[in-house]
């Protein structure tokens, strides 16, 4: 990392950002890292209350998302909604493999048969070519999504390669909202989010793994039903690095 922010630096940085809005956290981002950070989301409800804040706030973070080839139509029409409400244009990062393609090197269906596989070639792996122009990330994770998330830091140090000793800082700025919270401020601020919402999915990614849940279900209990998988793989392929 070019700003050489320790992990003990960071793990204070965590602390204070504990009790800070998720403005101020955002402002912390752009003025340490300007472009080299970047806002990536799927667009669930938190990625988009933190880019309607960047906004707000005159942040000009630049925006990803990762493009499966698997995504649902509503999906792909919310990108071009929201680029148009937040005049912005949100990177779209796509897999090296159409699905035809993977379907015809690895099998056809193989979110079937080695879901891990699939979510590592079409998501992750896109991601790491992206992380590795980047020296922050900003995500919508929150603690009350799964039991998985919960322990999740405001900020975090990873190690993205340790071969290179590639550090990249992870910041959650919704870390502590909770999922009313997000709703409210969508729907306060006029803000389009995904339709397929009201028809029960509550979290949203590929077609073929993901399915609408009931209101008592956490927010990834629809992903890969049948698997004993919580998470793509997108937040778990690096390496937390642990202040000593």
């Amino acid at each position: 990392m070019n700003k050489k922010i320790s992990v003990g630096e960071a793990a204070e940085l965590n602390r204070q950002f504990e009790n800070s809005s998720t403005e101020k956290i955002l402002e912390w981002v752009w003025n340490e890292f300007g472009k080299r950070a970047a806002i990536g989301t799927s667009f669930q409800g938190a990625g988009l209350v933190i880019i309607d804040v960047a906004r707000r706030g005159g942040l000009p973070l630049p925006v990803f998302t990762l493009d499966t080839g698997l995504l649902f139509p509503e999906t792909i029409e919310l990108k071009k909604r929201l680029e148009d409400f937040f005049k912005i244009r949100i990177e779209s990062l796509e897999p090296e493999l159409t699905v035809d393609q993977q379907a015809a090197e690895h099998g056809p269906e193989l979110w079937k048969t080695k879901p891990d596989d699939c979510c590592w070639m079409r998501k992750v792996v896109p991601l790491q070519k992206k992380l590795a122009t980047l020296e922050a990330w900003v995500t919508g994770l929150r603690r009350d999504q799964t039991e998985t998330r919960k322990g999740i830091g405001v900020l975090e140090v990873y190690e993205f390669d340790s071969v290179l000793n590639r550090d990249i800082l992870k910041l959650n700025p919704m870390a502590r909202w909770k999922r009313e919270e997000v709703w409210d401020y969508l729907r306060k601020n006029k803000i389009p989010y995904n339709p397929l919402h009201d028809r029960g999915y509550r979290s949203i990614g590929c077609v073929p793994c993901t399915k609408p849940v009931s209101d008592d279900d956490d927010d990834r209990a629809g992903r890969w039903i049948g698997f004993q998988k919580t998470e793509c793989g997108i937040h778990t392929f690096l390496e937390r690095k642990k202040s000593k």
